[in-house]
């Protein structure tokens, strides 16, 4: 039989942390790793639309840069507290200056991987990819994951694809849908399904939609925006999230504000606009019409967007107020660019602005809204061009040492209020990083892309100090889980800890171990979970549960459960005391052999008890 001892160590914890430092797999001065990210459950993805490598498909060769400026893809998936490569991804069809990965989105098992520059005059899906006689038409691609092994399933393109539409600029997924915004697509039509041949509208840009139905796609959809005019760059940023679409077009002109105004009064300059389209039963409509409630010319609303259930998050980098906070004056535009984000709610199919968003410590062309991303009740805007010097989370805000190292803000809602709860930098914060270029949201984990970014390192937690590839890009991971690996329980680990729900005061949490070896090959086993007054690497050895049980102090946390064919799942109740609010548990499994006595330790976990 195997048994599991933990350890407990007592250490209040901020809300938010730092996870994991990623680089690509294959490093690359000017890389521009982390230009797009996106992440779902346990699953990372990481656009690097400057790699070089002529690798076609899944896992080529990464060493050959015979392809300048390819593009390519990594995936990453998270075993417990560690984030370890999956897989690198290339198009079927890579060629030079494609930019693949130039925008990237994920959801399950299902990756789309824009290409705006790629040059095929193919249509529609799986067309010819190599008759490249329509420069920057532009593709997306799926990848479909199998196991741990992902495959590409389709080659999309726009079914009235011309030279210079840019198709693939932005992508979005959810379930068995994709959608490709086409930014300089330049059709004069209007609304969904519309005439797609009558140029007559230079770069007012469009959106497709292809769905899925065992394997094959198809295209469902052709989106053009209600009142589409030339240079509006519909469709420079999409996102989807079930049967809701919205579509931003920074570059539109009316001076529209708020929700449905009048779409016709193109009287300011590039105020931006954005556009919610609903499905019902398989037909696209569009919804809603937003604006910002306090529209200026190159305000650039709509430069990018979010969505999640009722919720639509839209960015506008170019605004100008000095406000700070959520719901400030919005009239001062004395600090061009300092950017601002706008949150709506849809009620009964009612779309309203609920939040004007700023940073605490807004500043003249920070690039504030220049990403955002939304996951129900929480929000993260990054700001680009922000010029903050320190370190990590929670550090002094107004402290401009370094120019464009950039930044990220988590917002949190309670009921209708929004606020900030997190001001977040690199580990390794330097000018011109460009930390907060790119962030992406799933559940309580946050992603930042830095493309500038300088080091050498390689793979996930290496040296962040070394500066030896400059601009090859680096992406973060951080979150307010608290679920974070114990410093010296790292090596050869008999398996992973993964959590699962929240450790507040009364609730049930749960901890699986996921074994990747056992003792001499015992495949029916126990471990479990207890607290010890000892702390880190090194938890007590026991050959039977009662002994175990002799060891554990009152109060306890205490649980069993028998581990077959290297994985089990065991729960624990978190006492109702508030005096453990912001303790700081520290759990490892140690997998015990009780006929041989040989041992293995898993990796260390870590989670901070919650009101």
């Amino acid at each position: 039989m195997l048994i599991a001892a933990l350890a407990l160590a007592l250490a209040p914890q901020g809300d938010f942390t730092h996870q994991a430092y990623v680089k690509a797999t294959n490093t690359g001065s000017f890389d521009a790793f982390g230009l797009a990210v996106a992440i779902d459950g346990d699953t990372l993805v990481v656009g690097a639309p400057l790699e070089d490598s002529a690798a076609v498909g899944v896992g080529g060769s990464q060493a050959s840069n015979a392809a300048s400026d390819s593009g390519a893809v990594y995936v990453f998936v998270r075993h417990g507290l560690d984030w370890v490569p999956q897989a690198y991804l290339k198009a079927a069809n890579t060629d030079a200056g494609d930019g693949f990965g130039f925008s990237v989105a994920i959801d399950g098992d299902v990756i789309v991987v824009g290409a705006y520059q790629e040059d095929s005059a193919a249509t529609l899906v799986d067309g010819d990819a190599n008759d490249d006689s329509a420069p920057d038409a532009g593709a997306a691609y799926v990848f479909v994951r199998n196991g741990s092994t992902w495959s590409q399933q389709a080659y999309l393109k726009a079914d009235n694809a011309q030279g210079g539409d840019e198709f693939g600029w932005s992508v979005g997924v959810s379930g068995d849908t994709v959608v490709v915004g086409a930014r300089r697509e330049s059709s004069a039509a209007t609304g969904v399904d519309g005439d797609g041949s009558n140029n007559g509208a230079q770069w007012a840009g469009a959106v497709y939609v292809f769905v899925e139905d065992a394997g094959l796609w198809s295209q469902q959809a052709y989106l053009k925006a209600s009142n589409a005019q030339l240079l509006d760059d519909f469709g420079g940023s999409v996102a989807i999230d079930g049967d809701t679409l919205v579509v931003g077009a920074r570059f539109e002109d009316s001076i529209a504000s708020v929700v449905n105004g009048n779409q016709t009064a193109d009287v300011l300059n590039n105020p931006g606009a954005a556009y919610v389209f609903v499905r019902t039963a398989g037909v696209w409509s569009q919804e809603a019409y937003l604006k910002a409630s306090n529209p200026t010319s190159t305000d650039w609303f709509g430069f990018s967007v979010d969505v999640s259930g009722d919720t639509v998050v839209v960015g506008a980098i170019g605004e100008g107020s000095a406000s700070s906070g959520v719901n400030g004056v919005q009239s001062d535009n004395s600090l061009q660019s300092a950017g601002a984000a706008y949150v709506f709610v849809r009620t009964a199919g009612v779309w309203s602005q609920e939040a004007y968003v700023k940073s605490s410590a807004p500043d003249l062309a920070d690039g504030f809204g220049a990403p955002v991303a939304v996951s129900g009740d929480r929000l993260v805007v990054g700001a680009v061009f922000e010029d903050g010097a320190s370190l990590g989370i929670g550090g002094d805000d107004t402290n401009d040492g370094a120019t464009d190292s950039g930044a990220a803000y988590v917002f949190d809602r309670s009921g209708t209020t929004w606020s900030q709860t997190a001001y977040v930098k690199a580990v390794n914060t330097g000018s011109t990083d460009e930390f907060g270029g790119a962030v992406a949201l799933s559940g309580r984990t946050l992603v930042c892309g830095a493309i500038r970014e300088d080091s050498a390192a390689v793979g996930v937690g290496g040296n962040a100090a070394s500066n030896g590839a400059g601009n090859s890009g680096a992406v973060y991971v951080v979150t307010d889980h608290h679920w974070g690996a114990i410093a010296g329980c790292l090596v050869n680990p008999a398996g992973f800890l993964v959590p699962t729900g929240d450790a507040a005061l009364g609730a049930t949490v749960g901890v699986v171990v996921e074994a990747a070896l056992l003792v001499d090959g015992v495949a029916a086993t126990y471990w479990g979970v207890k607290s010890v007054d000892a702390g880190g690497c090194g938890a007590l050895l026991a050959p039977t549960e009662e002994l175990l049980l002799a060891l554990v102090p009152a109060p306890t946390l205490l649980a069993f459960a028998p581990l077959v064919a290297g994985s089990a799942t065991v729960s624990f109740a978190v006492p109702s005391d508030p005096a453990l609010v912001g303790i700081q548990v520290a759990l490892q499994a140690v997998l015990v052999d009780t006929t041989t006595f040989a041992s293995e330790f898993s990796r260390g976990l870590e989670f901070e008890i919650r009101p």
